[in-house]
């Protein structure tokens, strides 16, 4: 590429974090440059950093107005690179937050990138296997067009004021035929590991393919995002279990892998779940600010080995503050104790830095976790009882089978981790109590999941003496439908016979039994591609979910499944 050239964007720009008065724009450049994002009289600059040839920016902005509206244009080296010219997306804005009682979230998990026409966006089939071509209709196109179409007359009243991706942003490992082409050009058709992602290098075309499409550019551009990774974003049971970690670290190719998806999660997903303020605290970040060349790829790969090999150094979970709502983002993937006698989906450190900022006076508290808390009750009672039994409770040859039983089948959520269990659902009764509150207890507790290819709202029943109401709330698939076979045994863990049945397979093998129990609102169960908004008004929360239908002509429309007040 001719020197001589303007420098181009790549990605983004993204929208990470707003605030009151501050916000961060992420970007990915094809060269060094100066990235600076003009929002109202004021210009905000910084120099690309670069990641093994690769070049991104998150530009600070500081100084804001509270609760206003700005629109921002993004320069590399002086010139105009965003919005872009003939665009017929709305211009891009940054709302800072007022302090007021109204917030509202968009959320959802598990989205494909693949392209957005037939067959792609034809019904689901009926196969086991989650790949394949028929993705039906994408719920983040949905949305986007829909809130170009209201433009900025009423952002403030009908937008998202943030949306948040709960895990598979990515699929490492089940990759398009794009991208397939791609890596059998780059290294051919059967050096290990295949046919999926192997380094750094590939995972930044994911992140490309997954955020490159015109609507999904203005929307991060617009809305901003908090994210958190899951399985996929790695690989299929990513952390599952101490046999899963020891079989895969024999390979010869996972530890490239994983050392190229903790530097690619750090570039493109965690630096912009950070406010200004946790910026200054991050060592990465911060060496980059001091190095003079900018390049941190020494640095981040043994950042990243050390959080693959040592997890208990590193924290991925996150909070931010929305007026007097707290979201409590929880990693449940990558902090794992896996050690079969020592289970828990958090180490010690994290456990303790999420109950304390589970304590304080806020209306809403929202936890989220890319895996679901309360499944269904069989299902629940199916995890708990492999966990026994791998645990050793029926002998060795036993445990060996549900060793095999439980990679196969992925029972690896929370209820699989029956001390995490335990210790969340003491969290969420010492919250809905008044016990961690300065103040009233929150108005609504809510649980917010993906990664399990189907939604549905659940009530907790704690007893009595608990003001706060508390939800389990599932959102998923953004855009990766389950078949039919799939959706008849979700569908049949829910029903009173399997639930019984599974909790007697759980008492034989002495797992412990569940002290809160929980019913779907409405009875409902869906499994079409759709996206939730949790909207906080003062101390009142409604939940409103919204799918696309599985085909059509023109641009996809949201449609509503459910709408139900939770406080």
């Amino acid at each position: 590429m001719s020197k001589t050239t303007a420098p181009q964007l790549v990605l983004g720009p993204l929208l990470r974090y707003a605030g009151k008065t501050n916000a961060t724009v992420w970007v990915e450049t094809d060269r060094s440059c100066s990235v600076a994002v003009r929002a109202g009289d004021d210009e905000h600059r910084s120099r690309t950093f670069e990641v093994e040839g690769h070049h991104y920016a998150l530009v600070v902005l500081t100084g804001l107005e509270p609760g206003r509206i700005y629109g921002y244009e993004v320069t590399l080296d002086g010139k105009r690179v965003w919005p872009e010219a003939g665009s017929d997306f709305p211009p891009s804005v940054i709302r800072t937050l007022s302090g007021g009682e109204s917030f509202t979230l968009a959320y959802g998990s598990c989205r494909v990138a693949v392209p957005h026409e037939k067959p792609y966006t034809l019904r689901r089939g009926y196969s086991m296997k989650m790949g394949g071509e028929h993705f039906e209709r994408d719920a983040l196109f949905g949305l986007s067009v829909r809130m170009s179409a209201e433009g900025h007359r009423q952002a403030n009243e009908s937008w998202p004021d943030a949306l948040l991706l709960l895990g598979d942003q990515i699929y490492a490992d089940e990759v398009s035929e794009e991208i397939l082409r791609y890596i059998r050009k780059r290294r051919g058709p059967d050096k290990e590991p295949q046919e999926q992602i192997a380094d750094f290098e590939e995972y930044t075309h994911l992140y490309r393919e997954a955020w490159r499409a015109p609507h999904m550019r203005w929307l991060l551009s617009t809305v901003p995002t908090a994210m958190i990774f899951d399985d996929h974003d790695v690989h299929d049971d990513w952390n599952t279990s101490e046999a899963w970690v020891e079989r895969m670290r024999k390979t010869g190719w996972w530890p490239e892998r994983i050392i190229g998806a903790f530097m690619s999660y750090w570039v493109y997903q965690h630096l912009g779940n950070l406010s200004p303020a946790e910026l200054s605290e991050d060592p990465i970040f911060q060496e980059m600010q001091s190095s003079p060349s900018r390049d941190i790829s020494a640095a981040l790969r043994r950042f990243s080995r050390t959080a693959d090999q040592n997890p208990e150094t590193t924290r991925w979970s996150y909070h931010r503050d929305f007026g007097r709502v707290r979201l409590l983002i929880i990693d449940s993937r990558a902090g794992r104790v896996v050690k079969e006698s020592e289970r828990s989906m958090l180490d010690e450190a994290e456990w303790r830095w999420v109950e304390e900022k589970a304590t304080g006076d806020f209306d809403h508290l929202v936890l989220g976790s890319s895996l679901p808390f309360a499944l269904a009750p069989a299902l629940h009672h199916l995890e708990v009882a492999n966990e026994s039994v791998c645990g050793g409770a029926w002998g060795k040859q036993a445990a060996k089978a549900a060793e095999f039983v439980r990679q196969y089948v992925d029972l690896e959520h929370w209820s699989a981790f029956s001390r995490s269990f335990r210790r969340l659902e003491a969290l969420v009764r010492s919250v809905a109590s008044g016990e961690r509150s300065n103040g009233d207890p929150p108005a609504s507790v809510t649980i917010v999941s993906g990664d399990v290819h189907h939604g549905y709202l659940a009530r907790l029943d704690l007893g009595s003496g608990f003001y706060s109401p508390v939800y389990q709330s599932v959102s998923s698939p953004v855009r990766n439908p389950l078949g039919k076979p799939e959706r008849l045994i979700i569908s049949a863990g829910w029903t009173k016979l399997a639930a019984r049945l599974g909790a007697l397979v759980s008492r034989l093998a002495k797992g412990p039994q569940p002290g809160i129990s929980w019913q779907r609102v409405e009875d409902k169960t869906w499994f079409d591609n759709h996206i939730s908004t949790l909207r906080l008004r003062g101390r009142n929360a409604t939940l409103r979910v919204e799918k696309t239908l599985p085909e059509g002509e023109g641009s996809p429309e949201l449609h509503k499944i459910l709408e139900h007040r939770i406080s």
